[in-house]
């Protein structure tokens, strides 16, 4: 148990590393396909296609570690 939790906070960790650090570089949440409407006092955000991508993202590494 203890492996898998320091696994999980560091693929958390280099995550965040990657999106702060690499915002033009990975642009997730800002793709093609998202969702985004922004008026003078208003804006909203969905991102569907970002989302699309992390699910399968999760699914595939799920499935694959599952599998061991």
């Amino acid at each position: 148990m203890g492996r898998i939790l320091m696994a999980t906070g560091a693929a958390l960790f280099i995550l965040g590393a990657a999106t702060h650090f690499g915002g033009n570089f990975f642009p997730l949440f800002h793709l093609p396909g998202d969702i985004r409407i922004e008026r003078e006092n208003f804006s909203f955000s969905f991102p569907v296609v970002s989302c699309i991508l992390v699910s399968a993202a999760l699914s595939f590494l799920l499935n694959f570690l599952n599998r061991r």
